[in-house]
């Protein structure tokens, strides 16, 4: 009765419902992650050492890493899921479910291994000084340690979101975010570990997290499974999910490697600067993670009218969305800019190091008004199974656009020219999304008959048929390429 009762608000609430039912949990959820990144900083910060906020600001995109990896399966795995459900199709949901469970706990093994063999060579990566190596050091070694609770918690809070579940979603990223939260003054502060306390509580917050999700599939109360017994690579599982998880993953991987590439220039300009500049993009997430929020909300909504083929539905739901996301990130965008000062303090107190972070943070609140746009298109082409688009947006945003961009704004204006290099990206990243939105929207909308969506007192929804509960034709689920053409699938 749940389950039905969550498919209805996909198939025939209001738009505005629909849109709000899922878009405010997941937004509350990356509140809740903002929260999270926040707190180390800010808890490290009232140590009064600078180096320390310097060594959390170097190892902070390192750590992301896993959370991109955990993306893959997140992102990917509810674009699929949405969509088989969205057909009727249970039983492959399932196994993409159990898919993804699992392929968080054998590559979160294999990459806690690596981080640790390699650890070394990292740190001298990321531009760690001689005054900042320890506790760079430190911190990165032990929250390598939850390298699989960290893949299977990102990867959850997205995939539950597929079934309607979004409150479930939510409240296991709030578990462990605010257990994360709790941890870090006790053991920051009270008991004085410093930068250690910081990893230790990141630890146990996230494989609270993590733990909260697997008890919710193995007490029976969600329509998927994450079973040994449903794992499998066979009728496209595996492409499926990494061809539209990859690319969404590609976006957070670049942007740790962006990262740690403007750390390590900065750190041309001393340690401060490196202070700086961390606090500065702590500043700019505040807008970046709610507005984040909003597009992943939406994704399994947008991607169950894509498998039903409601395509009225989707319009109607993306037009709402993109109005509502630019609204959100201007008054985000105005609120952190004139409480800059504020929030830098929070964070910092040498004198230096917060005038940088108040110049950088100016700089690039500039464009963030633009996040809600792009994460509502960039989430509307992933539920539209468009691979090749969301490649294409991912490696530009933080990859082909950003990159040289550091690197030629430099050469051109020096330590501020690193820093406009986010703008710049922003702006033509925005602008590329865009056009891949509305090519693959028309080729999509054009190549499958629409089906037309019943009211709000309409009492007609799609049931389950038996017989289509079978595996269907695997190429139901492969993704469109960026022209929008896909194959049809067999009932």
């Amino acid at each position: 009765m749940n389950d039905q009762k969550a498919m209805e608000i996909f198939h025939k609430a209001p738009v505005s419902q629909a849109v709000l039912k899922n878009a405010l949990p997941a937004m509350a959820a990356m509140l809740m992650v903002l929260v999270y990144n926040l707190a180390d900083t800010f808890f490290i910060g009232q140590t009064h050492d600078a180096l320390q906020v310097a060594a959390v600001s170097l190892a902070t995109p390192v750590f992301l890493i896993f959370m991109a990896i955990g993306t893959v399966f997140g992102v990917g795995g509810t674009s699929v899921i949405s969509r088989a459900l969205g057909e009727g199709n249970t039983d492959y949901a399932k196994k993409v479910c159990a898919f993804c469970m699992w392929s968080c706990v054998i590559i979160g093994i294999i990459i806690t291994a690596l981080f640790l063999l390699f650890m070394e060579p990292i740190l001298t990566l990321i531009g760690a000084s001689s005054d900042t190596l320890e506790p760079t050091k430190t911190y990165l070694t032990i929250v390598s340690c939850s390298g699989p609770f960290v893949l299977i918690s990102n990867c959850y809070t997205n995939v539950i979101r597929a079934e309607g579940k979004s409150g479930i979603a939510c409240m296991g990223q709030l578990l462990g975010n605010l257990l994360n939260v709790i941890l870090d003054p006790i053991m920051i502060l009270g008991f004085h570990w410093n930068i250690a306390g910081a990893a230790i509580a990141t630890v146990i917050g996230n494989a609270a997290g993590a733990v909260f999700y697997i008890c919710y599939f193995l007490l029976g109360r969600s329509s998927l499974s994450i079973h040994v017994k449903d794992f499998t690579l066979k009728d496209k599982v595996c492409s499926s999910v990494l061809a539209i998880g990859i690319p969404a993953a590609l976006g957070s991987l670049l942007m740790s490697v962006s990262q740690i590439i403007i750390n390590s220039q900065i750190a041309d300009y001393g340690d401060m600067a490196v202070a700086g500049i961390g606090v500065a993009m702590k500043v700019t997430v505040i807008t970046g993670m709610i507005c984040m929020g909003l597009g992943q909300g939406i994704q399994p909504l947008l991607g169950y009218c894509v498998g039903a083929k409601l395509w009225k539905r989707f319009k109607d739901v993306f037009r709402f969305s993109a109005i509502s996301a630019l609204a959100l990130g201007t008054f985000l965008t105005i609120l952190c800019f004139v409480t800059t000062g504020q929030i830098v303090s929070a964070f910092l107190t040498d004198p230096t190091a917060t005038d940088y972070a108040i110049q950088f943070a100016h700089i690039l609140l500039s464009t963030s008004f633009l996040f809600g746009l792009f994460y509502v298109l960039v989430n509307s082409i992933q539920a539209m199974g468009a691979a090749t688009a969301s490649l294409i947006i991912s490696l530009s945003r933080q990859g082909i656009i950003y990159i040289p961009a550091l690197f030629v704004l430099k050469a051109a204006f020096g330590l501020t020219g690193l820093v406009w290099a986010q703008p710049v990206a922003d702006i033509l990243s925005t602008a590329l999304a865009i056009v891949l939105y509305v090519r693959t929207y028309r080729g999509l909308s054009a190549a499958s008959p629409s089906m037309n969506y019943p009211s709000a007192t309409s009492s007609a929804i799609m049931t389950v048929n038996p017989a289509a509960n079978k595996s269907v034709p695997t190429s139901a689920y492969s993704p469109s390429d960026i022209s929008g053409t896909s194959s049809s699938t067999t009932t």
